[in-house]
């Protein structure tokens, strides 16, 4: 089953919110009260729940715990994602400690940095590694996911010191450049600014 991007994002926002109504005790929730709280229309939510074989009973709506659950079961792993980190800075070090990186579906098990200072270290409990030794350590470690939060200017040669590795299947750059990496493996990318560029358009034609 292809499944297009936008109803995976949309899906992640209906497993966090469904989880927070779990924790607050909400038994039912509607499609309606689901598009007001994230900002979709109660039509598109129906579409994307009935998509996946879920279906609320007309005026009643969704179980929130079964709804809950029926989405974790879409979204998890069979297993858990070892991860790798490059960029051990100002942004690095923020999600690292950043809570929705504490997660059964992954985990970040290696850093890699070029600064002499960080190398040969544990940062909140993770090993720090040279970036010359990343391939190397990449296989030894099992890592097939790799985050990077590297400066623009040295993306594209990071992407490619990890694709030397031969075990990496998937990329998550936050540099704000386009990156080339090899065809059997999946790029991701997350660049605030144009994120902040397309809410700042949206404002605007709001106003007008």
């Amino acid at each position: 089953m292809k499944i297009a991007e936008p109803t995976v994002e949309r899906l992640v926002q209906y497993h966090r919110l469904l989880e927070q109504l779990v924790n607050e005790g909400q038994k039912v929730v509607s499609s309606q009260e689901i598009g007001e709280m994230l900002a979709f229309k109660a039509s598109q939510v129906r579409k994307d729940l009935s998509y996946f074989g879920e279906i609320g009973k007309r005026g009643v709506g969704y179980h929130v715990d079964r709804l809950h659950k029926h989405i974790s079961g879409i979204l998890s792993s069979p297993r858990c994602w070892s991860l790798g980190l490059v960029g051990v800075g100002n942004l690095g070090e923020a999600l690292l400690g950043y809570n929705a990186f504490q997660s059964d579906k992954f985990k970040i098990r290696v850093l890699f940095d070029v600064d002499r200072e960080k190398i040969g270290k544990k940062i909140q409990g993770i090993p720090c590694f040279s970036l010359e030794e990343a391939p190397r350590i990449i296989r030894e470690s099992g890592i097939e996911v790799v985050i990077l939060t590297v400066p623009a200017a040295a993306a594209q040669q990071v992407a490619d010191i990890v694709a030397e590795a031969g075990t990496v299947k998937g990329i998550l750059n936050f540099a704000p450049v386009s990156l080339s990496v090899p065809g059997n493996m999946l790029l991701a990318s997350v660049d605030i600014s144009v994120e902040l560029e397309k809410l700042l358009f949206f404002l605007k034609h709001k106003e007008d």
